[in-house]
């Protein structure tokens, strides 16, 4: 009763019903958040193809906990949490508000998974260096959700379909992060050649799509019993993980649309793709 009365306000504050599509966003480096490249054009365009949402709710890499959290406070910071980039990168700030209700309203659909209400983070590079392309003003509220490490993929799963009851309250639901990650082989002298991956890096990306294309859950979720391309591809699952959020919220006959397909430096994807 207390969830359905808090969507019920949601609705009444935002008067948005229609279902909101999805993303999974290949974040790559947080450069991407000042350069201007083919990634950061995708990202702009997929934009025009949805209605503007009310909120955002994201998933990411970078938020990675022991414990369920949700950020809670009415003006989340620009966190830059990385090192050894230009100022002009620390520079940037993504001034969006948070909206402690929506923050509210996903602790208690996430019931009984306890939820921390969190007043100390705020929006990561994973967060603010892709929706600042999206949404460039800072004009919609973004809440953040983050991923307890002491959980299997299946788990995740099960808890971000809870979440679908919000895309028909207008919120924008991202998972950001990086189907294959591993950053101890990239091959930085060719980081910025575009689709440029290591046999496995292709072997991997190219299963992982095709899954998702045809809606193969189980070997999504199964990732660490697939192969080594797959170990390669996945050696920690932080930045995978986001996939299975979006994943998740797909209903029967949506429709999945991949761009910014492309690997880089041997061992990196920047796919994401669009639910709906």
């Amino acid at each position: 009763m207390m969830v359905t009365k808090l969507l019920d306000d949601l609705n009444d504050s935002f008067g948005y019903t229609a279902t909101m599509p999805v993303l999974f966003l290949g974040h790559g480096s947080p450069m991407n958040a000042i350069e201007e490249n083919q990634f950061v054009a995708g990202f702009r365009n997929i934009a025009t193809t949805k209605p503007k949402p009310n909120a955002i709710l994201c998933v990411s890499a970078h938020w990675y906990t022991n414990g369920t959290k949700v950020t809670a406070m009415d003006m989340p910071a620009t966190i830059h949490d990385f090192g050894g980039f230009p100022k002009a990168l620390f520079d940037v700030q993504y001034p969006a508000k948070g909206n402690p209700n929506l923050a509210l309203i996903t602790k208690n659909i996430l019931t009984p998974t306890p939820v921390l209400l969190d007043d100390k983070w705020g929006l990561d590079h994973g967060a603010w260096s892709v929706i600042k392309h999206l949404y460039p003003l800072a004009d919609i509220p973004v809440v953040q959700l983050s991923i307890d490490y002491t959980k299997p993929a299946d788990y995740h799963f099960e808890l971000a379909k809870k979440l679908q009851s919000l895309r028909n309250k207008g919120i924008l639901i991202i998972g950001s992060g990086n189907i294959v990650h591993n950053l101890s082989m990239v091959d930085w002298a060719q980081l910025h050649k575009v689709n440029y991956g290591y046999d496995w890096a292709i072997e991997a990306s190219t299963l992982i799509n095709k899954y998702l294309v045809e809606g193969n859950v189980t070997p999504l979720l199964q990732y660490e019993k697939q192969g080594k391309a797959f170990q390669l591809a996945i050696p920690t699952p932080e930045h995978y993980l986001p996939l299975i959020y979006a994943l998740a919220l797909q209903q029967k006959n949506e429709s999945m649309l991949l761009f910014n397909n492309e690997l880089l430096g041997g061992s990196l994807s920047m796919t994401s793709f669009k639910i709906g």
